[in-house]
Parts: structure tokens; C-alpha cells; sequence
């Protein structure tokens, strides 16, 4: 763990990007890619990932997290001056009210506050009911339509979760929003910084897909783009180390290790690419968990359906709390994950991948 690298983490981490929006934190990727790639390569959906050649004639790989994180969208301004909204990505209502939001608008941005009513007012029988999504609302602090619209607002705006990084107790977990996913971000960064001088026997594109959590739709524009022969998606997991989570509904556990998925609802990952990252980490000594995710995807589910096919893994990170306002994580998984990537590339040559093609 270095500074540098929890400094990376936290600009990214903080940046704001819903889906669609994600110009905010695309630029700051940009700017973190570009001393340690050769080029940067955008597709036209918002994509970027940077180059970085070890064999010209190697293999293309593509490593991609993505920029977005789940938010909201402003549809309706009550006559009341309340924002109403449209989720973005998938949001469990019981955890949104009374947190605090970022509205971006065309003149700044407005802090928020999803409403919530207190428990003074609320009958026995309504304490125990789930309110709503539907009904629920911002509160930017003004008084009427007018005075929001005169503060910048329009339906369309985007709106971002509010918490900033912050190092808890023991220093290597750290709280935070949008880990889902700035950790593959992140990750993509040092990735090539690792690279810096390394020989590697291919060519490497990493860096973060847009509009992931809408249905994996940057995958598919930036696979189009690049054409790789073998891609990771580096994404998040579901840590299952906190009370509540029964033991089969989520395996990985926080500090253990970054996680190789199994399944999940996009794909069932190529065996022998599975089995080369397992062997590549039982090789180096480096920690992993493997888990399944049956209700989510990732990623790599767009990417193993390009063109006649193309090897695909999702590789990520145990993270508490995923899908809120704040999440978790341990930094081990982050430091391990970058190492295990960095192993894989030095060993991912053209002999390899027709192995790994012929399952």
C-alpha cells in the first residue's frame, strides 16, 4: 500500500459519475492513464483505456473497470421546490433516505438531502413498512419551482451519492462510495504503472467502460473498439463476512484475497482462462477467493460475445455494502489484484491464448 495509490483511489472514488454522466471521471481517468500509456483510445460511448505494448505481435488484451457508479436523475420539480427522481442502477430503498446527494447543475453543484420523516410522526404500522422509491424525494433547501429552476436545476440533471473516502480503524479498510466501481478503475491505472519496464508478450488495454450498471453498455462499444483475444473485467464482489449473510449467498470475505468469479447472470467464464489466472496466483503465492453471483453481471459478459468469441474473466474485489451510499473494502484485495494482473500479462502469450481457445 502506498500513498500515491490510496491518493489515486480516493480522487476516484470521490469524483462524480452516474451513468451517462460520466464525463467527470472519465476525464480524471485520462489524466491518471496518460504517463503510463503510450496513447489513449476512446470509443464513442465514453470509454477509454490506455496502451501499453510489450509484443506488437502479441496478443490484444483488454482489462476494463467501469466509470460509472449508480445514482439518479432529476425528473421532477415539485411546485414545492422538492426534486423528484429516476434511479440509476440498482438501488435498495431502505438504504437511501436521509442521505446526502450532489445534484449537478449546468451552474454547479447543490448539495441534497433524500427526505425522510421522523420517527415522532409515524404510526406503529407505517415504521414497518419499506417506503417507496416512488415516493420518495430531495430537498435542496429552497422554497418553489422557481427558486430550484433559478438555482440551476432541470429535469435531467444527474445526481450523485454523497460520501467522501475515509481510512477506518485499522488502516487498511476503507470507507467510501462508488467502490463499484473506482476499484476497477484504480486498478487499471497501476496495472500499468506496474507495466513501466516490465517485458510483457502482448498488448495491453486498460482502463473503464461507461454505463455498466444500465446493462453493461460500454462493454460492448469498447470491445468493438479494441477487438481483443483475451479480456478481464475487474469489478466488484459481494463481501460476505458481515452479520445477516448466510455463508452460501456470498463466499469471499474482506482482506482474503481478490475474487475470481465462477458464474454470474452474463456468463460462464472460459474454464481454461479460470484455471490459468488460479494457477498463475497458486504459482506467485498471491490469495484469491472464487465466488458465484446469480442476480448480477458484469463486464465481461459483453466482452466474451464479440466477434467469433473471446476468453473472458471477471476479476474483482469483497466489498461490503455495495449498491449504497458508502461501501467497504480492504486494501490487500486492491494491492493483490494488481499483483495477480500484473503476473497474468507477463505470461499471457499467443501459445497461451490458442490453449485457452481451445477448451
Amino acid at each position: 500500500m502506498t500513498t500515491q495509490r490510496l491518493e489515486i483511489i480516493r480522487r476516484l472514488s470521490e469524483a462524480g459519475g452516474v451513468p451517462g454522466f460520466e464525463s467527470p471521471v472519465r476525464k480524471l481517468m485520462e489524466e491518471l492513464l496518460t504517463p503510463v500509456s503510450e496513447e489513449l483510445i476512446r470509443d464513442h460511448f465514453g470509454s477509454v483505456v490506455g496502451r501499453k505494448t510489450g509484443d506488437a505481435s502479441g496478443p490484444k488484451v483488454l482489462v476494463a473497470g467501469h466509470l460509472d457508479e449508480i445514482g439518479m436523475l432529476v425528473t421532477q420539480i415539485t411546485d414545492e421546490g422538492f426534486l423528484r427522481f429516476q434511479t440509476l442502477g440498482g438501488w435498495w430503498s431502505q438504504v437511501m433516505l436521509a442521505q446526502r446527494v450532489t445534484v449537478q447543475t449546468r451552474k454547479g453543484d447543490l448539495v441534497g438531502v433524500i427526505g425522510s420523516k421522523p420517527p415522532h410522526i409515524l404510526p406503529a404500522e407505517e415504521r414497518n413498512k419499506v417506503v417507496q422509491m416512488k415516493d420518495m424525494f430531495i430537498d435542496i433547501g429552497v422554497s418553489s419551482r422557481e427558486e430550484a429552476e433559478e438555482a440551476g436545476v432541470r429535469p435531467g440533471d444527474p445526481i450523485i451519492p454523497w460520501s467522501p473516502f475515509t481510512p477506518l480503524a485499522n488502516g487498511k479498510f476503507f470507507a467510501g462510495k462508488a467502490f463499484d466501481n473506482r476499484l476497477g478503475c484504480a486498478t487499471a491505472v497501476e496495472l500499468l504503472r506496474e507495466l513501466q519496464g516490465v517485458q510483457h508478450p502482448n498488448v495491453v488495454f486498460a482502463g473503464a467502460t461507461t454505463q455498466e450498471e444500465v446493462g453493461l453498455r460500454g462493454a460492448q462499444t469498447l470491445v468493438q473498439t479494441v477487438e481483443p483475444d483475451v479480456a478481464f473485467a475487474v469489478d466488484v464482489g459481494i463481501a460476505g463476512d458481515t452479520p445477516g449473510i448466510k455463508k452460501h449467498e456470498a463466499m469471499s470475505k474482506c482482506g482474503k484475497g481478490p475474487l475470481i468469479l465462477l458464474y454470474d447472470a452474463t456468463m460462464v467464464p472460459n474454464p481454461r482462462l479460470r484455471d490459468f489466472v488460479l494457477d498463475t496466483a497458486a504459482d506467485e503465492h498471491i490469495p484469491v477467493q472464487v465466488d458465484y453471483v446469480p442476480g448480477g453481471g458484469t463486464d465481461a459478459g459483453r466482452f466474451q460475445t464479440f466477434a467469433s468469441g473471446v476468453p473472458s474473466l471477471a476479476i474483482g474485489f469483497p466489498t461490503r455494502y455495495i449498491h449504497s451510499h458508502v461501501g467497504v473494502y480492504h486494501q490487500d484485495d486492491f494491492d493483490n489484484a494488481v499483483r495477480l494482473l500484473t503476473e497474468v500479462l507477463r505470461r499471457l502469450d499467443w501459445s497461451t491464448v490458442r490453449t485457452i481457445r481451445e477448451w
